[in-house]
């Protein structure tokens, strides 16, 4: 593996071909769907409860994403989520992955937020390059 001079990026000395899945897009739109739903109603759950609102962390993920695309795609798909942003991303070096700061208001458990962030992005690497993702099923 090398980085690029251009964008320090860790490359690998093959070329990743992308084998982009329809099927695969369709489920994951479709998950990320039930997924933008239920942030939804449970923003508007802890709008209306009395009480404490929020209870926010803040968190570096490191990605196995790659390329441009995959980085951005899980980028947007977080940021879409309700009660979660990206706050930003570090490049990768030749040692350490891309990382993405995520805001979360709802969710103080680090764990819990790092394993919903692992099964968004398996689910996402799962229809960019036609793999099966671990967790399996829809």
């Amino acid at each position: 593996m090398s980085s690029t001079p251009q964008t320090g990026r860790v490359e690998s000395a093959a070329p990743r071909r992308s084998r982009f899945s329809v099927v695969g897009m369709i489920r994951y739109l479709l998950w990320l769907s039930g997924q933008i739903i239920s942030g939804s109603f449970t923003v508007a759950r802890n709008a209306v409860r009395p009480g404490e609102f929020a209870q926010p962390a803040i968190v570096a993920f490191p990605l196995r994403c790659v390329t441009d695309l995959e980085v951005t795609w899980m980028a947007s798909s977080i940021t879409i989520t309700p009660g979660t942003l990206v706050l930003g991303t570090a490049h990768g070096t030749d040692t350490e992955p891309v990382t993405v700061f995520v805001h979360c208001v709802f969710d103080q458990d680090r764990a819990e937020i790092e394993e919903g962030l692992r099964a968004m992005e398996d689910r996402l690497l799962s229809m960019l390059r036609s793999e099966p993702w671990p967790g399996g099923g829809a």
